[in-house]
């Protein structure tokens, strides 16, 4: 019966993987299709096929530029993952701290980033990589923040009382209790404020304009535009996209790596 399930179980899980991937080239044939009935010109639809030959053609100087992306949006998750954390951990020990300080967190969440990135660029003036993490920052915290506040504060009420009762720390409480069940909230701000780090540094690279050898994603994406370099400027869309898909996808696996063996979700998901 066991292997029975297991089979179902491979089969159902092939699907999933199989069924994005058909969609995405249904998209392409039909795009492609588009493109020839209407004969539109490449500077207002290029055909996938000119795009994928664009990306090969343009392989070395977009994929550099992706990986300045990459930096910037890696420097600001972790530090959006960090200060996040020890922030909820901050927020759960005082209700009166919590209520005093989350509401600057939801100011600093809601201010577009397109409207003080270039304050935070002008502060940043002789490190423009700072600047840029510090964009991608703001926009990735609020996520974890209120992702893992909201975990921290959903403990059991009897196990709280069976960790009271039997005269535990506010460190062993906080260690053995309310960090484990803040767990699948954490990661879930995770996965959320991956892809936001990511749009973040995309933003900001915007704002900034910055260009060289230096120069991120973005600003090969504006370059193309302003010269009418559409082929090139879908492959690097397409390079970004797939940077987030990546992105999703490590932060969910390794959610399903840290809850596979004791969250019911994670459970539930296997079975």
């Amino acid at each position: 019966m066991n292997i029975i399930d297991k089979n179902i179980r491979n089969k159902f899980i092939s699907a999933e993987v199989l069924a994005p991937i058909i969609v995405g080239v249904l998209v392409l044939v039909l795009w492609d299709i588009l493109v020839r009935l209407t004969k539109l010109p490449p500077y207002i639809l290029p055909s996938p096929l000119l795009v994928f030959k664009t990306l090969i053609a343009d392989w070395n100087e977009l994929f550099s530029s992706l990986l300045i992306t990459l930096q910037i949006t890696v420097v600001a998750f972790i530090a959006a993952a960090v200060s996040g954390l020890l922030i909820a951990i901050l927020f759960t020990q005082s209700k009166w701290i919590e209520k005093s300080l989350f509401p600057y967190a939801v100011i600093l969440q809601t201010t577009p980033i397109v409207a003080i990135a270039p304050l935070i660029i002008l502060w940043f003036k002789n490190n423009t990589f700072a600047a840029l993490v510090v964009c991608a920052w703001i926009v990735a915290f609020f996520p974890i923040v209120s992702n893992t506040t909201l975990g921290l504060n959903s403990v059991d009420r009897n196990l709280l009382n069976l960790f009271q009762l039997y005269k535990a720390s506010r460190w062993q409480t906080l260690w053995y209790l309310r960090l484990p069940s803040a767990m699948p909230y954490f990661l879930g701000g995770l996965k959320i404020s991956g892809g936001l780090s990511l749009i973040g540094a995309v933003v900001a690279e915007f704002v900034a304009g910055t260009g060289g050898a230096k120069s991120g994603i973005a600003y090969r994406i504006l370059i193309s535009s302003y010269n009418l370099q559409i082929p090139r400027m879908f492959a690097a869309l397409f390079l970004t996209t797939g940077l987030g898909v990546l992105i999703f996808v490590s932060l969910s696996y390794l959610s399903d790596l840290i809850l596979s063996k004791w969250h019911e979700s994670a459970v539930k998901h296997e079975n």
